[in-house]
């Protein structure tokens, strides 16, 4: 595979864009403590970047790729963020049934990619 711009930079985009997304909906679990709103209103704001990675990903990356293959890319990008962010930062453990269900979910990936 040619890896040009147009290939990798819709995939660089989308990483970023899922690092804001999962520290959106998930880093406020660290904080519990903390009011419901103001969980809230921090979500918001760091969803706001998530977005502007995340629509110049798909705008770029739709004619290289195809939508479904671009939701495909998205997914695996947002599970294999996820499984750093909650080990690395919520300091919960990854399991084995965790790594099959997310290997078999990359097989479903591998077949999304084939040619047609």
């Amino acid at each position: 595979m040619n890896l040009t711009t147009q290939a990798w930079l819709p995939i660089v985009l989308l990483i970023g864009s899922n690092i804001f997304m999962t520290f959106a909906w998930y880093g406020h679990l660290r904080h519990k403590q903390s009011a419901l709103w103001l969980a809230i209103g921090v979500s918001w704001l760091i969803a706001l970047p998530e977005y502007i990675l995340q629509v110049p990903a798909n705008r770029l990356g739709h004619g290289y790729y195809s939508a479904a293959q671009l939701k495909t890319l998205q997914e695996i990008i947002t599970l294999t963020v996820f499984c750093f962010f909650s080990w690395l930062y919520l300091g919960e453990a990854i399991r084995w049934n965790h790594l099959v269900a997310f290997a078999l979910i990359a097989l479903a990936a591998y077949f999304m990619f084939l040619p047609t």
